[in-house]
């Protein structure tokens, strides 16, 4: 190899050492939805780490000292915590909680990814994740990619939330639809839509 794919090989190592290791908790009706996020690296091209974790050595357990002694062997390992926000979130008082309050114990930046598409913190926010100081976007490749990135949470006045959302330029530029609180990618253009192509009959 010379000396110029030498380089351009280092620099790739460069560049995905530098994004934050990221482990992801949800409830496990959402787990299709994170088996999706799974998916988003191979299809969309999108180049982001996450620690694939679930608590399967710990479901048949109550003990919550030995629940998050687990969750720190996983979550030490990570700089970023990102819960998956749906319905049923709210109510899992045991593991997900656990895991958040493990995730602030280290120090994790948080990332609240709404289920709903809503780019706001809203009324399906846990009680145990709200006011952290968590970022909150939509389910959807192209703003969470953009929220994996490294960032430092903007300051903020005493009478604000320590929560925050990106601003509506972020989400503008980057080819998304506002509508009210929510954020949504258009559908692409059917290249057929006004002719049909010569092979068709």
């Amino acid at each position: 190899m010379g000396n110029l794919e030498n380089l351009l090989a280092y620099s790739a190592t460069l560049g995905k050492a530098a994004l934050p290791r990221t482990f992801v908790g949800f409830s496990s009706t959402d787990i299709l939805r994170y088996r999706l996020m799974c998916a988003w690296k191979a299809h969309d091209h999108i180049d982001f780490n996450f620690a694939d974790f679930q608590l399967e050595q710990a479901i048949n357990s109550e003990n919550e000292s030995y629940i998050k002694r687990v969750c720190r062997d996983k979550i030490r390992q990570a700089g970023t915590y990102a819960l998956l926000i749906g319905k049923d979130t709210f109510t899992k008082t045991t593991f997900v909680k656990w895991e958040v309050e493990v995730a602030i114990e280290k120090g994790c930046r948080l990332i609240g990814i709404n289920l709903n598409n809503s780019r706001l913190k809203d009324y399906l926010c846990p009680s145990f994740f709200r006011d952290k100081g968590a970022l909150f976007v939509p389910f959807s490749s192209r703003i969470v990619a953009t929220a994996l990135e490294p960032w430092n949470r903007p300051l903020r006045e005493p009478w604000q939330s320590d929560d925050w959302h990106f601003v509506d330029s972020v989400y503008t530029e980057k080819g998304y639809t506002l509508t009210g609180n929510s954020a949504v990618l258009p559908s692409p253009p059917n290249p057929f839509a006004f002719s049909r192509p010569p092979w068709a009959k």
